[in-house]
């Protein structure tokens, strides 16, 4: 069990390295279409405290989930693979993602791979490192208050980035929301 927690602890740490090297070093640039509305300033306020409260709720509440190791694996496969495939969505976007909304001068619609089931597939990985937190800490109390606010974030960043997608490629981008969810694909 000490080398889950390990696990844990150093996944963690990747997590919040990697979002602090995405916002240093994918920012739009000077000719971008910046359309964030603070979105990325929310993210962060909404962010840090969800988790340190959800941290702090598991330590000194006991409103468990399950009284069984399983919940903790689960929730720690959760928290990797959400790293891992944020990490591939933001690679297979290449010079088209950043961390703030913005519109580059030659920007595209992203209409292959995760993107032909789900419009915002970065926002659908992190919320479930999001949701595996809540599960490895293995309180319904800390799960809610790791992934509720987090998720009301993101529709609140959906909503600002749609609107900016939809005034850049107006039709198009309208078809492309017909044929596709925003997080879950065929759900949502």
């Amino acid at each position: 069990m000490n080398a889950l927690y390990l696990l844990f602890y150093i996944s963690i740490a990747i997590w919040f390295l990697s979002e602090i090297y995405y916002k240093q070093k994918l920012k739009s640039g000077e000719k971008d279409q910046k359309k964030d509305q603070s979105t990325l300033n929310i993210l962060w306020i909404v962010i840090l405290p969800s988790v340190f409260f959800a941290v702090l709720i598991s330590r000194f509440t006991a409103f468990q989930i399950k009284n069984q190791y399983w919940i903790l694996y689960l929730g720690e496969a959760l928290i990797v693979a959400g790293i891992f495939f944020r990490w591939i969505i933001i690679k297979s976007l290449g010079k088209f993602f950043t961390v703030d909304v913005a519109i580059r001068e030659d920007h595209q619609i992203k209409k292959e791979g995760f993107y032909k089931y789900v419009r915002h597939p970065s926002y659908s990985f992190a919320l479930l490192t999001f949701l595996g937190l809540g599960l490895f800490l293995n309180n319904w109390l800390s799960l809610f208050v790791a992934f509720v606010p987090t998720f009301l974030g993101f529709l609140y960043r959906i909503k600002v980035e749609e609107q900016a997608l939809l005034q850049k490629f107006g039709n198009e981008y309208l078809e492309y929301q017909k044929k596709t969810k925003k997080l879950i694909p065929y759900i949502f």
